[in-house]
Order: structure tokens, then sequence, then C-alpha cells
């Protein structure tokens, strides 16, 4: 019988690295969210951060789901990080006990002692992860019971702090929120002190909040994809069962909008110089977006209908992965360079996570709403491309016309749209599916493409405008349609 993974285990273990010390630092972090990206990323950092004498404080976390926390409290909160990837080049196999973490209350049961834990002079620090769903605005009393959402939640707690210190000055927060929402700090204090006001709450409060509180922007990158499928035989391996282990990818990026004051607050930045505290994160957006997101939505289509289904799969096949490194190196990282000087850096460590041989990532996963990601990501790289080079990027037009063919259905079963990949049939999970059902309807590809180009429910701009793109793309379908999807050289 294997011991439970617990703080007397790896005690005994100095192969772990914890410490006993690492059980008293004081609570300086409050954490709404128990899920793997926070723990594999924020918890992971805090971790890094107290093994290096730097940060020396723990994470109190705020479970908002119902259901017992013993999870946590039978390991006394210790949990596995398995980092496996490629990194340089290089296979990356390392595991660590994560030790960051004091505390898992859950929201309903306990909600009055997550209240007393601000009253702690030390807690400074607010972060989440709620999904994008979990910043929005719900019109609700935080008085009368446990507010529902998340920034009534946290509207509570900011209140309590409030009215314990007296309104003390610099009695405030740093709040980090990492839900995928384009400025997700600005937009949760919004609607924080929108609910503020809904509560008719005093002045002086919604003041502290503005004057002493400080709301990040915020921008996470890292795969966690969780518990792993062969976990009874990593905890043999390990010599401890651990039902809180995760998977986590050698690579991670957690960019954050922030001055001096928010850079000696959050001082475990300091153990990882991939936490990036900078008075702007738009460069880190922006290439996380044109390179990383962009070139999955571009490539995943050709991809997928020539018979691969794992983006692993893909660069294992010669014609993809020198089709995935041509997208990026040639044709989108040029696009950006001046506004993200460390795009070559990035688009090479992209490469290394498309490698990963431990994340099985579905292509069919990724070409979800394929044609609105088509217009986010990649039509503003085609129009910068073609205005610098003054040439199409000819990756690219080949990826879009490999979209309209995987877009084309074949026929219509309980109100979805199925296409077909040689004889097996996949589901368009596409909200703009019907519209080009209708555009295939038109008996010339010329004449559908042009359409389809210039069809502003669809596109930003009018594809037409960009000299020879429509011809471009109408040479590929048609060489498709009448070919096969054929993996050889352009």
């Amino acid at each position: 019988m294997l011991p439970v993974l617990n703080k007397a285990h790896v005690l005994k273990q100095p192969q772990f690295g914890v410490k006993e010390a690492y059980f008293s630092y004081p609570e300086k972090i409050l954490q709404f969210g128990t899920g793997v990206l926070l723990r594999g990323l924020v918890d992971y950092l805090v971790d890094k951060a107290n093994k290096q004498g730097i940060f020396e404080g723990r994470i109190v976390v705020v479970k908002s789901t119902d259901g017992p926390t013993t999870e946590f409290t039978s390991q006394d909160n210790l949990f596995t990080t398995s980092i496996k990837g490629v990194a340089q080049g290089e296979l990356v196999n390392q595991r660590i006990i994560n030790a960051s973490v004091s505390r898992v209350l859950q929201s309903n049961a306990e909600w009055k002692e997550i209240l007393k834990t601000v009253h702690q002079p030390d807690l400074q620090i607010i972060v989440s992860n709620t999904t994008e769903v979990g910043i929005q605005y719900v019109e609700e009393r935080i008085d009368q019971a446990v507010p529902a959402s998340f920034p009534g939640k946290l509207l509570a707690v900011l209140w309590e702090r409030y009215t314990h210190f007296k309104g003390a000055s610099h009695s405030g927060f740093v709040i980090v929120p990492t839900e995928l929402v384009v400025n997700n700090g600005r937009l949760l204090q919004e609607i924080v002190l929108k609910l503020a006001a809904y509560n008719e709450l005093p002045e002086a409060f919604i003041k502290w909040i503005t004057a002493d509180n400080q709301f990040c922007n915020s921008l996470v990158d890292r795969i966690v994809p969780g518990k792993p499928k062969d976990l009874p035989t990593l905890q043999e391996e390990a010599g401890y069962t651990d039902q809180l282990w995760i998977d986590a990818e050698p690579f991670l990026l957690w960019a954050i909008e922030g001055d001096e004051r928010i850079s000696d607050r959050l001082s475990f930045h300091e153990a990882d110089k991939r936490m990036l505290i900078t008075p702007d994160i738009t460069p880190y957006r922006e290439q996380k977006l044109r390179i990383l997101n962009g070139s999955h939505t571009i490539s995943v289509p050709l991809g997928f209908l020539s018979g691969l289904n794992t983006v692993f799969e893909c660069m294992n096949n010669e014609y993809m992965r020198t089709f995935f490194q041509s997208v990026i190196k040639e044709e989108i990282v040029p696009t950006i360079r001046e506004i993200c000087p460390q795009a070559p850096a990035f688009a090479e460590d992209v490469l290394d996570r498309f490698a990963n041989p431990y994340i099985a990532h579905k292509l069919l996963s990724i070409t979800f709403q394929e044609s609105s990601k088509m217009n986010a990501r990649n039509i503003k790289t085609f129009v910068r491309y073609y205005e610098q080079q003054n040439i199409l990027p000819a990756h690219m037009c080949l990826g879009f016309a490999a979209m309209l063919l995987f877009l084309r259905p074949v026929k219509e079963e309980n109100g979805q749209y199925l296409g077909l990949r040689g004889t097996e049939y996949y589901t368009i999970t596409d909200d703009n599916a019907a519209i080009f059902a209708a555009h295939w309807k038109t008996g010339d590809i010329t004449e559908m493409v042009e359409k389809i180009c210039a069809d502003k429910r669809l596109w930003e701009t009018d594809l037409n405008l960009l000299p020879g793109f429509s011809d471009a793309v109408t040479g590929h379908l048609q060489a498709m349609l009448h070919e096969g999807i054929l993996i050889k050289e352009l």
C-alpha cells in the first residue's frame, strides 16, 4: 500500500525539497479557484519563489463549487506538478511537490472564515480564475447571503477588509484576474464599482477601492492538462498516491500590467523571468493571438483533412511540420516583429510546444468556431503581410482554402452540418456554418470564393481588396477538390 502524499511523508524525503518552515509562512494570497491552471501557474510560481527564499508566503484558496475539500486536506494541501514536454528542442520530465497552499475553503460552507482571512495584514494579493463567464455583472446584494458571482464575492471581501481596517490607507489589495478576457483587470474593477453602487455602499469605500486597490490586466499562457491518464503507474514510480497530481507543459507566461509598486507586492515574480510585470501587456497578447492561436487556426483544417488528428501528429509529419514552421516564422512573425520584438523567440517556444508528445491536442477541437477565429486571429495578418511584402502569404492562402473545404457541408442532420473526411463524417461546430453552406450551393467555385471573401458577416474587411487573394484561394481549393489533400511542397 502506497503512502498518501502529505506533510509527514515529504518531510522524511529530502529529495522533494519541502522544508518544515514552508508550512509556517504567513498567508499572503487569496486565490479564487482550485482549477489546474491556477495550480500549474500561479501556485507553481509561488512555490518556486518560496523554495528560493524570495516570497515566503502561502495561498488561501477559495473553492467556489459545492462539495467537500477533503481531497486537499487529506494531503495537507500538497500536490504534485509533473512538467513534461519540449523546451529548446530537448525533452523535459520534471516532478515537483508544491507546498504553496495553506488552506482550501469552500465558499458556501465556510464563507465567514473566508471573510476572516482578509483580517490578516500580510494578505495583500488576490488572484482568480473563474473562467471568462466569471467576470460578469450580476445584480445581487452582498449582505444577505453568500454572493453567487465572483465579482459579488470580491466586493464582499473588499468591504470586509475596508471595515476591519477602518478604511486605512494602503490596506488594499493587488488584484490580478487571470481569466482569458481582454483587459480583465479593468473589466473586473468596473463591475465591482457598479455592484458597489447597486449595494449603496459609502462613497468613502468606493474611493478606497479605486485609490488603495490595484486591478491589474494580465495574460496567462500555459497548457495544464491536469490529472494524467496513467496516474496509477506514475504513483507507483513516485512511491505515493496523489489525487491532486497535475501535468503541465514546460512553457509558461504570466504577463501583468503594473508599475514598481505592483512589482514589489508581487515579489515572487523574481523567481522566474517568465512572470513579467510591465506597463503594457499588449505586445504579449498580440504575439499569442497571432503566432500561437493564429497558426493553429490557419493550419489545422489542412492537417485534419489530410488524415491527421492531433497537433503532435502534425509535428511528426514532415510536410505539416514544415507548414507550421513556414506559417509562423516566414508569414506571421514578420508582421508583428516591430510591435513584438520578442516574437522570434516566442515562435521557437510555440514550435516546441506543438511538438510536445505528452499533450494530445485534437485538431477537430481546435476547429471549434473556425471561421470567427480566422477573422480574429489571421485576417489582419493577411493584410499586414501584403502591405509589407507586396505579395500574399502563400502558406496562409492554402490554409484559408483548406478552411473553406473543411466548412463544406455534405449533409445536415438534426440541425447540424456534417463534413466528410475520406469515409468518415465530422461535425462542423461553427456559428457561421449556415452561411458557408449557402455559399457552397453556388455552382461556380471562383464565384463562391469571391462571395465568401466579400461577406462582411464573416470578415472585418472585403478580402477581394487584397490583390490576387481570391484567385490564390480558388486555385488551392480547386486543386484540393480535384486531387484531394496532397501533402506536397508548395
